[in-house]
């Protein structure tokens, strides 16, 4: 098979494009993939009230690429005004961009005991009307609303834990079963019958053509513990969101998150949603050039159709316009990528993490193997036919999990085990046969980030002996392979990296990649 592009890139290749050319690349490829931005209510009222302001906004988007425009009605306890919302989206649809709205659900009514500045009460029924009344709003206002991520609860106030106890959602006039007594339990099912009545049902009622977009949050392994029930709000919800921001590892404020976590968060609702998992968003929080660019790398790699740069607002502050001066530089070459991308399937090491999971002492644990050099395929049911897999200690959440390892292992497939998943196992299965290896986590995941090359390589080997593939390298290497023999490799470190693929030696610059096309 002919390679037909090879290259090697830094953080930051060439210039940037002139702004008319951008735009219209932009405009060519949108239904391949597109770039975004959301003006949040604020926006509006601050800095879109004038002639001027919303000038900017035009030719900033214009500049950046951008060819679609959420605009906000709700946020932080202000709505924005319907003539003021109207006269925005006119403009922009008059300018050839395509706008849909969005509601960011914080300070809506009684405050949560939990997250309180921001997240509120949702058994309270003041607030579910309040609700209700929000999303009526926008309904009237838009054929398409996304919901930011702060579609959730933490509340335990005193109403929450009576409801709580007698196992009993309670929305309006109606009331429904909880299947369980934990906190989990009620908090789904609590947000599961609000979205249906006071948020579907009632725009629908409104505007019988609007579709609504749940953003679920980059924090998966709490997604139950807040309410956010993936499987059922995915069925319902006519379409998802992935927030991909992964910001500075070693940011103080918003670090923690290594940048692997974006791909694989967007990849595993990609594949429970299918088509309806539509983009990625991520925001300048946390981040230098660098870091901004990862993540709209690591979105594009995992195959998202938008990328949503949160907020226009933002981005004129702080870090903000030198990212988007580096975005826009990379955005011809995250476009040409985005297309390679869509025309093949990804394969590799199947990465199980069952919906509603527990990760017990290995939260996370996807990410930083992710950042191994191995490439993972996530996945939410058990892979039987996958040629190798990785399973954790959220793998327990499948009740028959012993039975589909063990008929696994026999198969004689490479089988990477984290150490707290064996432990648990043990006695069980036939945990030393030859295709069986133990990852050592000892319940930090973030140790794993420690491991050498020497260590590295061997596992490496191991893991994808289907593919007759190797890659040796140093930690800190994402790793993506597809159907066609393509493959990615992008460093993540601020040295360089030198690596031999299949035998053959290369150098990738700090914070760059190798795309390898076929």
């Amino acid at each position: 098979m002919t390679v037909l592009v090879l290259l090697i890139a830094g953080p930051c290749t060439g210039a940037a494009s002139e702004p008319q050319d951008l735009w219209q690349s932009a405009m060519q490829q949108r239904d391949v993939h597109r770039f975004s931005t959301l003006f949040i209510a604020q926006d509006i009222r601050d800095r879109l009230s004038s002639g001027e302001g919303l000038d900017a906004a035009v030719n900033w988007c214009r500049q950046t690429g951008v060819t679609k425009v959420y605009i906000e009605e709700f946020r932080d306890g202000y709505q924005a005004g319907r003539d003021d919302i109207l006269r925005v989206k006119e403009r922009f649809l008059r300018e050839g961009f395509d706008v849909a709205g969005c509601i960011t659900t914080t300070k809506v009514g009684k405050p949560s005991t939990g997250w309180k500045e921001s997240i509120s009460c949702y058994t309270d029924p003041a607030t579910q009307k309040r609700i209700k009344a929000l999303f009526e709003y926008a309904a009237g206002l838009f054929d398409e609303i996304m919901i930011d991520d702060f579609w959730f609860t933490d509340c335990e106030c005193s109403e929450c834990r009576l409801a709580r106890q007698s196992r009993s959602v309670k929305i309006g006039d109606r009331s429904f079963a909880v299947p369980g007594d934990s906190w989990s339990d009620y908090r789904s099912e609590l947000m599961v019958n609000l979205s249906r009545e006071s948020v579907l049902s009632a725009s629908r009622k409104v505007n019988p053509d609007v579709k609504l977009i749940i953003k679920y949050p980059q924090w998966y392994d709490q997604f139950h513990d807040r309410g956010y029930e993936v499987v059922r709000e995915t069925q319902d919800f006519d379409r998802i969101w992935v927030g991909t921001e992964t910001r500075d590892f070693t940011d103080r404020e918003w670090g923690g998150t290594v940048q692997y976590a974006a791909y694989f968060l967007m990849r595993w609702l990609g594949r429970l949603g299918g088509e309806k998992c539509g983009g990625g968003w991520y925001d300048w929080l946390g981040t230098t050039e660098k870091t901004y660019i990862e993540q709209a790398r690591q979105t594009v790699l995992a195959g998202a159709r938008e990328s949503m740069l949160f907020c226009y607002g933002g981005l004129q502050e702080e870090t903000g316009p030198r990212n988007i001066k580096a975005l826009r530089a990379e955005l011809q070459e995250l476009l040409r990528v985005a297309g390679e991308v869509r025309r093949r399937q990804i394969v590799g090491i199947a990465a199980y993490k069952p919906p509603n999971s527990e990760p017990g002492k290995e939260g996370r644990v996807f990410d930083f193997v992710g950042m191994l050099g191995l490439p993972l395929v996530p996945c939410h049911e058990f892979p039987q036919e996958a040629p190798a897999a990785f399973l954790s200690i959220h793998a327990l959440q499948d009740a028959q999990l012993a039975s589909k390892l063990s008929a696994f292992i026999q198969a004689g497939k490479p089988v990477l085990l984290t150490d707290g998943l064996a432990a648990r196992l043990r006695g069980r299965l036939p945990l030393d046969a030859p295709n069986v290896r133990i990852l050592k986590v000892g319940g930090n995941p973030k140790l794993l980030l420690k491991l050498t090359r020497k260590e590295l390589d061997p596992l490496r080997a191991f893991a994808l002996q289907p593919w007759k593939i190797s890659l040796e390298g140093p930690n800190r290497l994402g790793f993506y392979l597809f159907d066609d023999g393509s493959r990615v490799v992008e460093n993540f470190d601020d040295q360089a990296a030198t690596i031999e693929c299949d035998g053959r030696s290369s150098s990738i610059p700090p914070r760059g990649w190798q795309l390898e096309w076929r």
